[in-house]
């Protein structure tokens, strides 16, 4: 008896584990998460209470965890930011833009071959004229 599992034909999605199943960015992400967050708790929950500053404390470490398990077409959470920031505030917002009319090109050109004509005609007059 045969066991078939199935291996995915596109391998670039697979990310390499270091520890406790987590990638290397999640480790860095958890641990800037507990690095600011248990300070936070511990230096607050005197002033304002326990059941409060644990939940600030989760307030604080949520942009960590936002930063660490995000990810949309391939792009980490950072980049999608800066990709927004530069959209809105970085670039200019309104774009000119102005379409060519070729009516308007051909009429101008037809104009400019009407009055080429009518100076010839003119010119071939005087001439005429004058000899």
């Amino acid at each position: 008896m045969a066991i078939s599992v199935a291996v995915p034909k596109n391998l670039s999605g697979i990310k390499t584990k270091v520890a406790l199943n987590l990638t290397k960015r999640q480790l860095i992400c958890f641990s800037g998460a507990g690095a600011v967050g248990i300070p936070f708790y511990i230096f607050t929950k005197g002033f304002i209470g326990t059941q409060a500053s644990a939940l600030l404390m989760v307030a604080v470490m949520l942009p960590f965890f936002f930063l660490a398990m995000y990810e949309k077409d391939g792009f980490p959470a950072e980049k999608i930011l800066y990709f927004m920031i530069r959209q809105k505030f970085l670039t200019p917002g309104i774009r000119p833009y102005k379409s060519e009319n070729i009516y308007r090109r051909l009429e101008e050109t037809e104009r400019i071959k009407e009055e080429v004509r009518k100076l010839e005609e003119k010119a071939g007059g005087r001439k005429a004229g004058q000899t």
